[in-house]
């Protein structure tokens, strides 16, 4: 299989590892060579329960029984992607009520970063300095990263970037803005969590001047920092709210989601002004469901500060220089972006999974599943550790 992967199968780097996948259950991965791995990266964020959580495989498996794809997205009305935006409605502040689901959180962006040109009439788009939103044309466009774009230039025009946490820069949102786009907790960067009065007063600007927040919550979301979304531990709510990864549970879906007066504007002149044939998937939407009720009833949300406490209690060396985060999304700076690959690969040596940081590789990613249990923090933690001494 490995061999047919490499010959046969697209590649992203020419450093894969090639692992070879037998099943996947709660906080482990087992491989075809009989041994089991504990996960701390849960798919990049996205198997927000764990591998095969019994709800979402029996959610699925019910819906596949009645019915797959019928009709391209927003013609016909099907019980499963009706609960989900019903559900999403319920359990997001106000004006936060209408979702449009799609298939991916980079399409998510776009489909968000059209509503705000739409509904404003306004062209200009501000985004992050080292944001990470993506990598379809509209989403690479405003990430901030040039390394990561500039081969495939030229992207969209009249984007500009201003410093993610620098509350002097907003005096570059301007009545042209059409919208201001920054991750709630900026990911590939390295998990960087603003000051808490940072999107407060970026809202407050937006408004001003008339621009749309758009906060992306595809990797925060989900219940991944002890709330349903970041946003809320700030005491603001975005005009403009994009999720994806953890939405699923382990299955690819995205969304962005608004008030129903913004949302409306892309139903005419023109019509259909997003569309997309498997959005709404209702077998998609049954594992999404499944998701976001479990996240909401079942007291995960209540664990993750414990747990956060105890990864940073433990993840103390004299080789880890600082650990960044909240909650379940942390980065530990091991210093060099070539120190951290080969503890990476040690620690999948000794059966734990983990993974880098997308820009900043002296960053270890640190993103279980929100079902982790305190023993599996530690047996992880302890073979961190054992193999940064290992490690000269």
């Amino acid at each position: 299989m490995q061999h047919d992967f490499f010959k046969y199968q697209a590649q992203t780097t020419q450093f894969a590892a090639g692992f070879e996948v037998e099943k996947a259950a709660g906080s482990y991965i087992y491989g075809k060579n009989g041994r089991r791995y504990l996960d701390f990266v849960a798919g990049v964020s996205a198997n927000t329960l764990g591998h095969s959580h019994p709800k979402i495989v029996e959610a699925i498996k019910t819906q596949a029984e009645k019915y797959l794809h019928v009709m391209v997205y927003g013609e016909y009305a099907q019980e499963m992607p009706v609960k989900l935006c019903k559900l999403l409605a319920d359990a997001t502040p106000e004006p936060l009520e209408v979702t449009y689901l799609v298939n991916s959180g980079a399409e998510a962006i776009d489909g968000a970063l059209k509503l705000a040109k739409r509904f404003t009439g306004r062209e200009e788009i501000i985004s992050m300095t080292n944001s990470y939103h993506g990598n379809t044309h509209g989403a690479l466009s405003v990430s901030g990263n040039e390394y990561h774009k500039r081969e495939f230039r030229p992207l969209l025009p009249m984007v500009s970037f201003i410093e993610f946490n620098n509350q002097d820069d907003f005096s570059k949102i301007t009545e042209k803005t059409a919208c201001v786009l920054a991750e709630t907790i900026q990911g590939a960067a390295g998990f960087l969590v603003p000051d808490s009065d940072y999107f407060k007063n970026l809202k407050k600007r937006c408004d001003e001047v008339g621009a749309l927040l758009i906060l992306d919550e595809i990797q925060p979301g989900f219940g991944r920092t002890g709330k349903l979304f970041a946003f809320e531990h700030f005491e603001m709510v975005p005009d403009i709210l994009v999720m994806g990864k953890g939405m699923g549970g382990g299955v690819p879906v995205g969304a962005f989601m608004s008030s129903k007066e913004i949302m409306h504007c892309l139903s005419h002149s023109p019509k259909l002004g997003h569309i997309t044939t498997f959005g709404g998937n209702p077998l998609i939407a049954a594992a999404s469901h499944a998701t976001l009720q479990e996240v909401l009833e079942s007291g995960l949300m209540d664990e993750i500060q414990e747990k956060e406490n105890l990864f940073r209690e433990l993840l103390v060396h004299p080789k880890i220089k600082n650990v960044n985060g909240k909650g379940l999304m942390l980065a530990v700076n091991l210093g060099t972006p070539d120190f951290t690959l080969e503890v990476a690969k040690s620690c999948m040596e000794k059966g734990l999974v983990v993974f880098w940081q997308l820009y900043r590789n002296e960053y270890l990613r640190i993103s279980p599943p929100l079902t982790i249990s305190l023993a599996e923090i530690r047996e992880g933690c302890a073979i961190i550790l054992e193999v940064l001494n290992e490690i000269k």
